[in-house]
Formats: structure tokens, sequence, C-alpha cells
């Protein structure tokens, strides 16, 4: 098959990107042939764009952390069945495409009547906010969190997980979301407020089950304090130095040490730092893991349960303007990458 792919090929501006045609190898064992139907601009590529992600490949190559898209052809060892079914994938790279190669074990169908641009925001968003909600901090029915950034892609998508399963929600955004916010069913406090721990401090006087941050930072050590005993500090980023020169790996380690610390310190609280792709050395576990949990967030969205929160639709061609608005800070929700 024939694939318009967009290349990243070094650290450049999102008008760096490249725009590459090429035709695609028939899949081997294993795998599937996907003709892409949406993939989404997270802040993942964001990071690797600066050659800041943990673990991203060497330059060049094809972004695209996820994607939704029917199977077109299946290789040898898999079943013929698959072919014309609708998928969702979590690809970690290769999903900003037309079609892209994909192992079949990571496929998981996408409910019918569910737009695939709808389904591609909760792909890995759903599934990071899944896992961490459920999983990670356990937070029980009638407890309460706080999410940093409830206005973006994961964030909005564990905010309606939360209040689906009766938890209350306290969520940070700049005020222009806070309407946004509020009708998702959290309330919100300004992210830029000098108060802002003290504001959430007085919300929930206590502490809360369960504080989210993808921001690190300093800012991580205010989050700790804000967790009530029993209660739990999920870390799943470090966008405080999304901008900083230097090696991407040492603002990780150091938090990585920071969350250790905490977790063995006697004290009553949890810490930890979500990874997705922890555990994928046992594969079929993995995907079985993580079949389940997208499973069950695709049966929230046809439920109406779980709302799609698309920023913008944008044409693939066009993924450097995609690039610019997801990097803006000024959209909320996730932005996806139509073929």
């Amino acid at each position: 098959m024939h694939a318009t792919e967009i290349v990243l090929p070094g650290i450049v501006d999102a008008a760096g990107l490249q725009l590459r045609d090429r035709d695609l190898p028939a899949p081997g064992a294993g795998q599937a042939l996907v003709r892409v139907e949406a993939s989404g601009v997270s802040f993942a590529e964001q990071q690797m764009r600066r050659g800041k992600y943990y673990d991203q490949p060497k330059f060049p190559f094809v972004p695209g952390y996820d994607l939704v898209g029917r199977v077109e052809r299946v290789g040898p060892g898999v079943d013929g069945a698959l072919v014309g079914t609708r998928v969702a994938a979590v690809t970690k790279i290769g999903g900003w495409a037309t079609a892209a190669l994909v192992d079949a074990g990571d496929l998981v169908p996408v409910p019918d009547g569910v737009d695939s641009a709808d389904a591609e925001t909760v792909v890995v968003n759903g599934v990071t906010a899944w896992q961490m909600l459920h999983r990670m901090a356990r937070v029980p029915r009638g407890g309460t969190i706080l999410v940093l950034g409830a206005n973006g892609g994961v964030g909005s998508t564990l905010v309606q997980l939360a209040r689906h399963a009766g938890i209350r929600v306290v969520g940070t955004a700049a005020p222009r979301h806070h309407a946004a916010v509020r009708a998702l069913g959290a309330e919100p406090i300004d992210y830029r407020d000098p108060q802002l721990h003290a504001k959430a401090r007085a919300l929930a006087p206590d502490g809360y089950d369960g504080v989210f941050d993808h921001v690190g930072g300093p800012g991580i050590l205010e989050s700790w304090r804000l967790v009530r005993r029993g209660g739990a500090l999920v870390s799943y980023g470090t966008a405080a130095t999304r901008d900083v020169a230097g090696n991407p790996r040492l603002p990780v380690l150091a938090l990585f040490g920071r969350l250790l610390w905490w977790n063995l310190a006697p004290n009553g609280r949890r810490a930890g730092f979500y990874n997705l792709w922890a555990g994928r050395r046992r594969r079929a576990a993995f995907q079985a893991r993580l079949r389940e949990d997208l499973t069950n967030v695709f049966a929230l969205l046809a439920a109406g349960s779980l709302t799609a929160q698309v920023a913008a639709r944008v044409p693939l061609r066009e993924a450097a303007e995609a690039v610019r608005l997801a990097e803006s800070g000024t959209v909320a929700g996730k932005v996806v990458l139509i073929p």
C-alpha cells in the first residue's frame, strides 16, 4: 500500500516536519496493515520534537503515539476476520501516516457508531487516565482528587472517568478554560495563581485521595504535600522541563528518585510515576491489560458517559499547524490529524 507519512528529521521547529511518500511492504507474521483514519498530537510528540522524550528513537522517524483506522490486510498467523475491522492501537511512533504496519496483538476494536476522531482522543489518553485512576491510585467512590491540567487531553479524560466513578474532582486550568472544566464536572482553579496550592488545600482540608501531576519540577513537592494519608501521588510527566536544555533523562531520573524515596517513607501515602509501557516485556499480559482498559473506555464513550474532547481536526499534510496549535496552550482537548 502507498503511504504518506510525516517525518520528524531531528530537533526542529514545527515547520521542519517533512512529508514523505513511500510504498509499505506487505504485513509480516503477526502484523496488520491499517489504513489510518485519525492520529493525534500528544505531549509525547511535543517532547520528541525537542529531543526530550525519555526513550524516543533516533532521528529521523515518523511520530504518532496512537491511531484509529481500518485493517486492510493481515500477515501470516493473523485471523483474516480482522480485515475490514475498525481498530485502535497505541504505537508510540508511526501514527502520523495514511497507513501503518501494526502488531496485530496491539489492536483493539472500536465500537460501531463512534467517530474515528472521537475514538482517537481516548486511545492513549483514555488508557493513561484509566490506569492511573483505577490501577495506580485506586481512588474509592466518594473520594476527592486533584488533576493538574484538567483541560488537557489526559486531564479532561481523567476528570470524566473520575466523575463517572463517583469521585469529586478539583482541576487546574487557565481561566479561559474554567467553563469547560466546570462543564466536565470539576471545580476549577487558576494554575497560574500564586496561591494555587493554598486554594487547593482549602477545597480539601484533609488532603486528596489522589493528586495527578504531569508537570513535575519544583511543584511536585507541593503536590505531594496535598496527598492525604492513604492517598496517592501519581506523576506522569515533566512538562516543567519541556523547554529546558540538557539531557532529557536527568529530570526524569531525579523525579524517579524523589518519588521512590517518598513511596518508601513510612508516612501512609503512596507516590509513583505512571509509565504506559511498564510491563511490556511480558508482552501478552501487557497487551491483554491494555485491551481490557481501552475496551472499558470505549464502552463509556459509546454509551455517552464519556465525551471526546477534540480540540481541532487538522489534515495530515498540515501537521506543522497541528503541532503549533497543540503547543500553543490555547485549546482544550486533543488536536487530531486526519489523513
